[in-house]
C-alpha cells in the first residue's frame, strides 16, 4: 500500500505529460476575390439546394430521390463511415488500462485394485485457481491522443466522402438522363426529317412521271431517305445505353427503368441561372475539398504519433493470483500479487523511428499539396462551366433562328421545285440544312444542360441533400 501511495503522485505527474508533434492548423489558399463572370458577394449554403429541380422535370426529380441513398457508391461510402467510427474506438483504446481475468479448476486422484482392497482412502486433490492482470501504457508524449485525433479527422473525411459520392451520383444521373432525352429528341427529329424526305421522294417520282425529272433525281432523293434510316438506330442505341446506366446508378439491373423512360419527354433545359458566390465559398461547400482538408489533419496528427515513439514509454502493470487446494488430508489457500512500473528506452533502432517521422512529415506535405490541387481544380471547374454556360445560351438562341430559317428555306425550295424554277438539288440541300440545324439545336440544348449540371456540381450544390438518412444509417 505504501508503494501505491508513493507511485500515485508520480502517475498523475506523468499523465499530464506533453503532446509532441505539430498542432494542426487549417491550410489557406490564395484565391481571387471573384470568378471571372461572377459577383463579389458570398453565396448562401448551396449544399442543400436541389438545383436539378430547375429543369422542371418530375421524372428526373423522382429518379434523383429514388437513388439518393440507394446508389452503390454512396452505400460504400456510408460503410466507410462505420469503419472510421470503429477506428476512433480502436485508437482511443490504446491509451486506456487493460484488465484481463481468468480461472481454472483441476482434480487429481489415484484409483486401482490395490487401493480398493486395502480399504484406504483414495488419494484425491482438487485445485481452484483464479487471477487477473492489468496493464496501462502511460501516454507520456501523447501518442494515443494524437492517434485518436487522427482517427477523428479520418472520420470527418469519411462523412465528407459520402457527400463526394452523392455529388458524383447527382452529376452522373442527371447527365445520363439528359443524354437519354437528347437521343429521344434526336430520334424524333430524324423521324420528322424522314417523313419530309419521303415526301420529297414522292414529289420527285410524280415529277418524273410527268417527264420533268430524271432517274438521277429519284436516286438522289432515295439516297437521302436511306441516309436518314441509317442514322436512326444510333439514337436508339444511345437512349438504351443511357437508360441502362441510370438503372445501374439506382442500384437496379439494366433495363429496369427503360420502360418508364420510353414514353418520352421533352429535353431538360435549365430555367434560371445559378448563384455561384466567390471562390472562397468552394472551401466551405465542396465536399472533396473538405475531405482533403480532413485527411491533411489526420496525416498531421500521425507526425505526433511517430515522434512520440522516439521518447521513453512507461507502463504500469500488476497481477493478482489466488488458489485453493482441497485434498483428502488437508485444505488450504495461497495468494500472490505484484505491481510495478516498467520503462522502455528506444536507444538503438537503426534510424527506423526517425525515418518513420520523416515518412509522416512527407505524407502530410503530400496531403497539403493534394488539398491545394483540389482547391485549384475546383476553381477551374467553376470557371470552365461558367464560360461554357454563357456561350451555350448564345448558341441555343442562334440555332433556334437557324432552324426557323431552314424550315422556311425548305418550303420555298419545294415550291420552286414544283414550279420548275429550281432543281432537286436545292430541295435536297434545304432538307439537309434543316435536319442538321435541328440536330445541332438539340445537341446544343444538351450541352447547355450538361454545363448547368457541371456548374452546380463544381460549386458543391446539393451535396448534402439526403444527408440526414445517410448519417442515421452510419450510426446504427
Amino acid at each position: 500500500m505504501k508503494i501505491v501511495k508513493a507511485l500515485l503522485p508520480l502517475s498523475l505527474l506523468l499523465l499530464s505529460g506533453c503532446v509532441v508533434g505539430p498542432d494542426y492548423q487549417s491550410p489557406d489558399a490564395a484565391l481571387p476575390a471573384k470568378f471571372s463572370a461572377g459577383a463579389k458577394a458570398a453565396s448562401d449554403d448551396v449544399t442543400l439546394t436541389p438545383w436539378w429541380e430547375a429543369f422542371h422535370d418530375k421524372k428526373l426529380n423522382g429518379l434523383v430521390a429514388q437513388g439518393m441513398n440507394e446508389n452503390l457508391d454512396v452505400q460504400q461510402s456510408i460503410e466507410r463511415i462505420m469503419e472510421a467510427r470503429a477506428n476512433v474506438v480502436l485508437a482511443a483504446a490504446g491509451g486506456l488500462p487493460e484488465i484481463n481475468a481468468g480461472a481454472s479448476a483441476t482434480a487429481q486422484g489415484q484409483d486401482g485394485s490395490y487401493l480398493r482392497n486395502t480399504g484406504r482412502d483414495h488419494s484425491q486433490t482438487k485445485t481452484l485457481t483464479a487471477g487477473g492482470d492489468a496493464s496501462w501504457l502511460i501516454d507520456l508524449f501523447g501518442q494515443y491522443r494524437r492517434a485518436k485525433e487522427s482517427a477523428n479527422a479520418s472520420l470527418d473525411a469519411a462523412y465528407a466522402d459520402v457527400n463526394v459520392a452523392r455529388l458524383a451520383y447527382l452529376s452522373d444521373l442527371t447527365t445520363s438522363y439528359i443524354e437519354a432525352r437528347y437521343n429521344q429528341e434526336a430520334y424524333a427529329l430524324q423521324q420528322k426529317s424522314l417523313a419530309s424526305r419521303r415526301e420529297t421522294l414522292k414529289l420527285t417520282n410524280d415529277i418524273k412521271a410527268a417527264g420533268a425529272a430524271s432517274n438521277l433525281d429519284v436516286v438522289q432523293a432515295e439516297g437521302l431517305v436511306n441516309t436518314t434510316l441509317a442514322e436512326l438506330p444510333g439514337y436508339q442505341t444511345g437512349f438504351h445505353q443511357a437508360a441502362n446506366h441510370i438503372a445501374t446508378l439506382l442500384g437496379l439491373p439494366a433495363t429496369t427503368v427503360t420502360a418508364g423512360l420510353t414514353r418520352g419527354g421533352s429535353q431538360p433545359s435549365p430555367r434560371y441561372n445559378t448563384k455561384i458566390g466567390v471562390p472562397a465559398d468552394l472551401i466551405r461547400f465542396r465536399p472533396d475539398i473538405r475531405r482533403a482538408e480532413r485527411l491533411l489533419a489526420a496525416q498531421t496528427a500521425q507526425i505526433g504519433v511517430a515522434e512520440a515513439q522516439l521518447y521513453p514509454s512507461l507502463s504500469l502493470s500488476g497481477t493478482i493470483d489466488g488458489s485453493r487446494i482441497i485434498a483428502s488430508a488437508a485444505t488450504g489457500g495461497l495468494g500472490s500479487w505484484s505491481f510495478g512500473p516498467s520503462l522502455n528506452l528506444p536507444i538503438f533502432n537503426g534510424g527506423r523511428l526517425k525515418a518513420n517521422v520523416d515518412i509522416q512529415k512527407s505524407g502530410a506535405q503530400q496531403q497539403y499539396l493534394a488539398w491545394k490541387q483540389t482547391v485549384l481544380n475546383a476553381v477551374e471547374e467553376v470557371e470552365n462551366a461558367l464560360v461554357a454556360l454563357r456561350n451555350n445560351y448564345q448558341t441555343v438562341a442562334a440555332l433556334r433562328k437557324v432552324v426557323d430559317s431552314s424550315e422556311e428555306a425548305l418550303g420555298l425550295a419545294r415550291e420552286s421545285y414544283k414550279g420548275g424554277a429550281t432543281s432537286l438539288l436545292d430541295v435536297l440541300d434545304a432538307e439537309r440544312n434543316l435536319s442538321n440545324s435541328r440536330i445541332a439545336l438539340a445537341a446544343s440544348i444538351r450541352n447547355l444542360s450538361n454545363n448547368y449540371v457541371a456548374l452546380n456540381v463544381a460549386i458543391g450544390g446539393g451535396s448534402r441533400v439526403g444527408d440526414a438518412p445517410a448519417v442515421e444509417v452510419a450510426k446504427k
